[in-house]
């Protein structure tokens, strides 16, 4: 049986949406309990699924079982009216990777098709020699909280972020076009990015908008910037539910 991390709403308050939080290598659902909290209180329905296992020599079998996957954590959001919509997929490392790559099928499934996706911390094509435990976390991030939740989680894989990223994953992830509105996070202080690579991949989306967080690293979620970096994510949520029209527009500033 499945397990998820789940977060909910104020009581009270009517459920703004769905977003499925997807993580990446090494990291399990305990990493993503204070931004789905953040989310949440915005009065989205949010729920964290395990990081999604990929074989290099199976990739459409194994985004198969990813999609299955998602489906089944989806299905279990649901009230009597069905999952509360706009679907959101919210992916980090390999787990954007992960969603890019699958909804680039041609015949991705519809029953968890999401609304949009946003796609944090892409890793790029080159590996990178992360060394120890505390170098591996300058490398993820240099939030004091997040480093701790890392350290004290046995459940967290040491010397993930070294595993080689299937190139034909990351093909199929930078290669084809979502389909849905996307938004994209990098950290510039991100080693494992591929900058050029992301904005070329963000361009070439038909909906896309690409955010780079200053200073931010790898964990582009759970940095010192999270707070940013969330009420970025809700902007989005919010003009996705607006039909991606900004609801505020600066109409001056002095900086």
């Amino acid at each position: 049986m499945p397990e998820y991390s789940d977060h909910f709403g104020p009581e009270g308050l009517r459920v703004r949406g769905t977003v499925l939080v997807v993580p990446g290598r090494g990291e399990t659902r305990a990493a993503y309990a204070r931004f789905g909290r953040r989310l949440a209180a915005d009065a989205y329905r949010v729920r964290v699924i395990d990081a999604p296992e990929i074989d290099a020599d199976d990739l459409t079998g194994s985004l198969a079982g990813f999609g299955a996957q998602l489906a089944a954590a989806l299905e279990g959001t649901a009230a009597q009216d069905g999952a509360v919509r706009p679907v959101v997929l919210v992916g980090a490392d390999t787990g954007a990777a992960a969603i890019a790559a699958l909804l680039g099928l041609e015949e991705a499934p519809a029953a968890w098709r999401p609304e949009a996706v946003v796609l944090a911390g892409l890793p790029g094509h080159t590996a990178t020699v992360v060394g120890d435990w505390d170098e591996e976390l300058d490398v993820r991030t240099f939030c004091p909280a997040h480093r701790g939740t890392l350290t004290e989680d046995a459940g967290v894989r040491r010397g993930s972020l070294q595993d080689a990223v299937p190139d034909t994953l990351l093909r199929a992830a930078y290669g084809e076009d979502v389909g849905v509105p996307a938004l994209v996070l990098v950290g510039d202080a991100d080693p494992l990015a591929d900058r050029d690579a992301v904005a070329r991949t963000t361009k070439s989306l038909s909906r896309a908008r690409l955010s780079v967080v200053r200073d931010a690293h790898h964990d582009v979620l759970n940095d010192l910037q999270h707070r940013s970096v969330a009420a970025e994510i809700i902007t989005f949520l919010e003009t996705l539910r607006n039909e991606l029209t900004s609801v505020i527009t600066v109409e001056s500033s002095a900086w």
